[in-house]
């Protein structure tokens, strides 16, 4: 291998998932979206992101990291052809923008946390234990 040898293919998307699919896929599970939200300010080496995740065990995170690489948002880089290797991971092209999805829901969240979007009152149960 390499001294900087990429693990996924020149591809950015991978098996031509839906992008709703992945959304829903990363959207649901906090793990992808905390390692997406370490990985777009910096954090590139699974030990510093296993630090900075407390709870997080890495078998669980290394199953997300196959998930999202299959789905072109992240992008997995090994230096080194014999250990002691380093392993690196980055947004790609695609990644870049599909972090934008979780700002926005990171966005919405916080204008109805502060009052800036009102609920919708049909939404609000009724006191009859029906929504």
């Amino acid at each position: 291998m390499n001294d900087a040898a990429s693990l996924s293919s020149g591809r950015e998307h991978h098996d031509n998932v839906p992008v709703a699919v992945q959304v829903e896929n990363v959207l649901g599970c906090k793990w992808s979206i905390q390692l997406l939200q370490l990985v777009a300010q910096g954090c590139s080496r699974p030990s510093a992101i296993l630090r900075a995740c407390p709870g997080l065990s890495a078998k669980v995170m290394n199953e997300r990291w196959r998930m999202m690489i299959r789905f072109g948002i992240v992008r997995r880089t090994v230096f080194g052809d014999r250990p002691p290797i380093q392993v690196e991971y980055a947004l790609t092209a695609f990644g870049q923008r599909f972090i934008r999805i979780l700002d926005e829901v990171r966005g919405l969240q916080e204008d109805l946390d502060n009052g800036i979007i009102p609920t919708c009152p049909e939404l609000q149960h009724d006191g009859d234990g029906g929504l």
